[in-house]
């Protein structure tokens, strides 16, 4: 965990808000994920969406996991960063812009609807294919997260089998991956029903060696949460493949996509607080950050839940932080969802935390913020720039990773009109 002093020295050196990762806990996770096991193969991504930090790419590459984007500008961006093309999987909502030179730079294509399919067969007949399904079962924590089921347009629906065929004989497409997207959950029950339909899939796909399960495990942020037992569901998924091995002869190689388990609690969001106020005894307290939707969005997308923990700055503020208050936690945007503390799971309300006294300028740290947060936040809002980005070093060394973005920078590519 980061102590006062780290903080302290951080906040001085590199000034608030501004994101702190830990190098090596992104090694040991890497590696964890790594051992799963495994019969016929194991690769491993880490989709970029969730940190796409050049140095985080890097950082995972030089450990052997490869990357799946989630747009054509992502696996141009893993590519500039020096991510081998043989290693990106791109698995996009939105048809590549610049399908040709990805295509021929060597990055892999992962068809997501019939029409992306189409569209691939009509520019590269005779070649093969990876498709994305959607199983129709899975798990999720809100509706905004739903990314299966008949509500979630991620990948083709998976009774429209036939139709893939159709396309693939017109234009002799050949089916290699299979790969699906079940969203974030730590059940081994449902993992295992999912992965046994994914197999079963397979059948419908005889030259199909490869599959791709593209699932969230849940990581535990609050102390109420629990993570999800990998190496559990990991066997019972080898296990199963062992199976299909056994009664058809194919082996198949697995890839796993725990885009979450390898970012999320890793590490913190720095901030300080830059004012406190209440709506009186009828209302609420607040705490007032200098941070908020701009580099977290989660809470007020969904209710996220993250752990916060404050840092007295003097001696005096110490000694007396032994009552403690309930707060709300506000953002520093012009918007009234603006919040940290907001219900879980439900962002249409709010839930007070209690810490101790609290003085304005302590340090707030908001911890587990590796994943989808730096990446998905709603950055330039009321014109903050966007927050810098430090790596804590195996050897110690603090090393900035992206530098605070300087405000002419957000304007620069608006054009004067006469």
């Amino acid at each position: 965990m980061l102590d006062e002093q780290t903080a302290g020295a951080i906040a001085n050196d590199f000034q608030t808000p501004v994101f702190v990762y830990d190098e090596a806990r992104i090694i040991q996770t890497a590696q964890e994920l790594l051992s799963f096991p495994h019969h016929y193969g194991l690769t491993v991504r880490f989709a970029m969406k969730a940190n796409p930090n050049k140095n985080i790419l890097r950082l995972l590459h030089n450990q052997g996991i490869h990357i799946d984007a989630s747009s054509s500008y992502e696996a141009v961006r893993a590519l500039d960063a020096g991510i081998p093309w043989q290693n990106i999987l791109l698995t996009a909502q939105e048809m590549a812009h610049n399908l040709e030179e990805l295509i021929q730079a060597g990055v892999q294509f992962n068809a997501c609807s019939l029409h992306q399919l189409e569209q691939y067969g009509q520019s590269y007949p005779n070649s093969k294919i990876s498709i994305r399904l959607n199983p129709w079962l899975g798990s999720w924590e809100s509706n905004r997260v739903n990314v299966w089921w008949p509500s979630s347009a991620f990948g083709i629906w998976h009774k429209h089998i036939d139709q893939v065929h159709t396309i693939c004989k017109k234009y002799n497409l050949t089916i290699v991956r299979v790969h699906s997207h079940i969203g974030c959950g730590t059940n081994p029950d449902v993992r295992e029903n999912v992965a046994f339909i994914n197999i079963q899939t397979l059948q419908h796909f005889p030259d199909a060696t490869t599959l791709n399960l593209w699932w969230g495990f849940k990581v535990w942020r609050m102390s109420h949460e629990k993570t999800a037992d990998i190496h559990t569901i990991w066997q019972r998924i080898a296990d199963k493949i062992k199976d299909f091995e056994q009664k058809t002869g194919r082996k198949i190689h697995v890839e796993i996509e725990p885009w979450t388990y390898t970012m999320a609690n890793n590490w913190i969001l720095l901030c300080h607080i830059q004012d406190i106020t209440s709506t009186g005894s009828e209302g609420y307290s607040f705490v007032k950050l200098n941070t908020g939707m701009t580099e977290i969005t989660r809470p007020c997308m969904y209710g996220s839940q993250h752990p916060i923990v404050f840092f007295p700055q003097n001696q005096t503020q110490q000694n007396s932080r032994q009552q403690s208050q309930e707060y709300l936690v506000a953002w520093h945007c012009c918007e009234s969802w603006d919040m940290l503390t907001t219900m879980p799971w439900d962002p249409e309300w709010l839930r007070p935390r209690s810490f101790p006294t609290l003085s304005v300028w302590d340090i707030c740290a908001i911890w587990w913020a590796g994943a989808y947060c730096a990446s998905m936040s709603l950055k330039h809002y009321n014109s903050f720039p966007e927050a810098p980005e430090v790596l804590i070093r195996t050897d110690g060394t603090i090393t900035i990773i992206r530098k605070r973005q300087e405000l002419k920078d957000i304007w620069e590519n608006e054009c004067d009109v006469t």
